[in-house]
């Protein structure tokens, strides 16, 4: 089959919308999902910055949702029509996936950022017949259709705006998850976020919905103020004496913290918000080497990287989704959607901070 896709052809290049082929069904392990929407996530836009070790050219793309169109048999577990969300691909065997800990499954970083499955790669090419990258996150949604495995497609409710739900597959599922399976932070906790892009500020409203009393520290005026809006104290990222403040806020100290920043001096300011035993969770990637102050780990407070929010897809998505119609989790609120064809300006939107969660609709 032929269709759209929005392909990066090298690292400094722009998007460009294709014409891609698709040479063969799904296999029996996989499922063909027709993209309502998809997010455009950060860790799609650092693919620029991988030093070629994330192979061009490819579609990217990996916040997609859409619907069922063919399967590869009954025992996918999903049918024709069924509305999807897409998450992170996993290899379901390794003794991590095993533990219901799939973010951490041994082949990760293999399955989702530098390659993909290998089986059927060849399948996906250009219009000329050049071979594309294997998929992207197990999806490559920035797309008319996504072949996927079935692992990651997760069912929801047919009546929900399938094309806004994408982000509930990483961005949106990362911030939740932290608060309710890493921290597991409840009623009368207290919690300061540090960034209030879409992992924050889902972490905000997760908070909020569990009785968190959360603090939300950036430095954008705009993004503050969806901070206050969903429960959260603000509070600017250049205040003086930030972590004393926050501690004078948290009842001498915080719980827990959640950094997505990977600004050095920012996580040190939220280990020194904790209060003894308190825990921060990294979720950026860091670039650099990490200095920590004198003093920033003492009194039993801990670091630790967070990945995908600790999250069972099959398992959060839906309390998501669940939450967001009882009117507790508003993250269509951070959606701005954009036509496939406007990639790039979704792109700029993002870098530039006008835009919280880009959503790309192929048609």
């Amino acid at each position: 089959m032929r269709f759209d896709a929005a392909v990066l052809r090298s690292y400094q290049s722009r998007f460009a919308v294709e014409e891609v082929l698709l040479a063969a069904g799904p296999a029996e392990d996989e499922v063909l999902v027709k993209i309502a929407g998809c997010g455009m996530c950060r860790t799609d836009l650092a693919v620029r910055r991988s030093a070629g070790r994330s192979p061009l050219p490819a579609v990217l793309g990996h916040e997609g949702a859409g619907v069922v169109v063919e399967t590869g048999g009954p025992h996918t577990g999903l049918s024709d029509g069924d509305h999807v969300v897409l998450s992170f691909d996993s290899c379901g065997h390794c003794r991590n996936c095993m533990a219901a800990a799939p973010a951490y499954c041994d082949s990760f970083a293999a399955l989702n950022l530098f390659g993909g499955r290998q089986e059927n790669a060849a399948r996906f090419t250009d219009a000329a017949g050049a071979e594309l990258a294997p998929r992207w996150f197990g999806q490559s949604a920035f797309a008319t259709y996504a072949m996927v495995p079935a692992r990651n497609a997760v069912r929801v409710d047919p009546a929900l705006p399938v094309e806004l739900l994408g982000p509930l597959g990483c961005g949106f599922l990362t911030g939740a998850g932290a608060v309710f399976n890493s921290f597991a932070a409840g009623p009368g906790e207290t919690l300061a976020v540090f960034g209030a892009g879409a992992v924050g500020l889902a972490a905000v409203m997760a908070a909020t919905a569990s009785g968190v009393v959360t603090v939300a520290v950036d430095r954008h005026p705009q993004r503050l103020a969806l901070a206050e809006r969903f429960g959260a104290i603000p509070l600017h990222a250049t205040s003086p004496g930030l972590p004393a403040r926050i501690r004078e806020l948290t009842d001498d100290g915080a719980h827990y913290a959640l950094d997505t920043t990977a600004v050095p001096r920012l996580i040190n300011d939220a280990l020194q918000a904790l209060r003894p035993k308190g825990h921060l969770g990294l979720v950026a990637r860091l670039n650099t080497t990490l200095p920590i102050e004198p003093g920033a780990l003492d009194r039993g407070r801990t670091l630790a990287h967070i990945c995908e929010g600790d999250a069972v897809p099959g398992l959060l998505i839906p309390r998501l989704t669940g939450l967001w119609q009882a009117g507790r989790f508003p993250f269509d609120e951070l959606i701005r959607t954009y036509p496939l064809t406007d990639i790039n300006e979704a792109e700029r939107d993002c870098e530039e901070g006008r835009v919280v969660k880009p959503v790309l609709l192929p048609s």
